[in-house]
């Protein structure tokens, strides 16, 4: 079965979206986390601390790209259930008309066997190999009653169907089998990835998690500082908008409407106010609520609440509505990450977002910059 994903070059970026530069106070950062962390392996053939962020980081990543899979072959699992339901459905139906059919052909067996009339022997008909054969050989139509010929064809007609809806049926049956084994695979992976992770973990000591810890806090603080970085350059370009349209009579500045503006507006309020909610519920993978979420759940679930339908995956998600370029983003807008396009958060401006980050975690609000700005892959308005 054809992969759901949507394949997407390596490193390239289409219009709208950001290319990953890295600063030189990222630089800096890189060089502060590596003198916090054991720069050589240990004697013992231990990995190094580094190693070991690097690696968990890794599996939960590969986790979580694991887990839009499981969504992908998961939705679709269901979707071809409720359309073998519906051949089943469709089947009996016809069954039960072509039984009818050859009920009323057999009781014009029965009466020309009464009666013994030269009519076309109507019974040779019902146990013919093909009614079609019966026809060629026997020139049947041409000597039956305007009543039978209609029988015949309804017959005719209701047998074909009745074997055109059971192949379909069929052939459903396979792609389900092919998508459960999808699904299988895909979920498989994720607890794979997960135990590898929690095993890992495992192994450090209070020592070794106490420092993990404290890089974590230096890779959100440098994700803090590029945050406000953003939403001064967004205020500064938003004041320069409401200047522009202050000279020019009031014209939006954007291209849009105010309208059309503020009921985006709206819409994201709305959103984003769900979203909120939610905050401090745990991730889980293939979750859509209510109770915990995946990441592409929380985004769906929070554009549902303001009357948006988005589909299930990141990698659906990521072509609903217009591309803009980072610089542009407003709140409710979606942030897409990693080349796989396998995490989305929702924008709440001032560079932040609320997202469900990873396994272990729980829904919060953060900088879009979490792990970096070289994983930003592209900003979707949805609506």
């Amino acid at each position: 079965m054809a992969s759901h994903r949507k394949p997407r070059p390596a490193g390239t970026r289409g219009a709208g979206l950001r290319t990953p530069v890295l600063a030189t106070a990222a630089l800096t950062s890189v060089a502060v986390l590596s003198q916090t962390a054991d720069a050589a392996p240990p004697a013992d053939g231990k990995p190094s601390l580094e190693e070991v962020e690097k690696k968990v980081d890794d599996l939960y990543r590969q986790a979580e790209s694991a887990t839009e899979k499981y969504n992908a072959a998961k939705e679709q699992t269901g979707k071809q259930r409720n359309h073998i339901d519906s051949l089943r459905e469709e089947v009996a139906r016809r069954t039960a008309r072509l039984n009818k059919a050859r009920e009323e052909l057999g009781s014009f067996a029965a009466a020309q066997y009464r009666t013994g009339a030269g009519t076309p022997d109507t019974a040779t008909f019902l146990l013919a190999d093909s009614p079609q054969d019966y026809f060629d050989e026997s020139q049947l139509m041409n000597r039956l009653t305007s009543r039978q010929k209609s029988a015949v064809d309804d017959y005719v007609t209701e047998q074909a169907a009745t074997m055109k809806k059971r192949q379909e049926a069929a052939k459903s049956l396979q792609t389900l089998s092919e998508s459960q084994n999808e699904l299988q695979t895909a979920k498989a992976t994720v607890q794979k990835k997960l135990a590898s992770a929690r095993t890992l973990l495992s192994q450090l000591t209070a020592e070794e998690k106490a420092r993990l810890a404290a890089i974590e806090r230096q890779k959100q603080e440098e994700a803090a500082r590029k945050a406000a970085e953003l939403a001064k350059q967004q205020a500064a370009e938003a004041q320069a908008q409401q200047d522009s349209g202050s000279s020019s009579g009031g014209s939006s500045a954007s291209g849009g409407s105010s309208t059309s503006s503020g009921t985006y507006a709206t819409k994201a309020e709305k959103a984003i106010s769900f979203a909120r909610a939610q905050i401090g519920k745990p991730y889980v993978w293939g979750a859509t609520g209510p109770g915990s979420y995946d990441c592409s759940g929380l985004t769906q679930a929070a554009w549902k609440a303001a009357g948006v339908t988005l589909p299930r995956t990141t990698y659906d998600q990521v072509d609903v509505g217009t591309t803009v370029s980072l610089a542009d983003a407003k709140p409710g807008d979606l942030i897409f990450f990693y080349d796989d396009i396998s995490h989305v958060g929702i924008y709440i401006g001032n560079g932040m977002m609320i997202h469900a980050p990873k396994p272990g975690a729980y829904v919060r609000e953060e900088s879009i910059y979490y792990a970096g700005e070289s994983i930003i892959h592209s900003v979707v308005r949805p609506a």
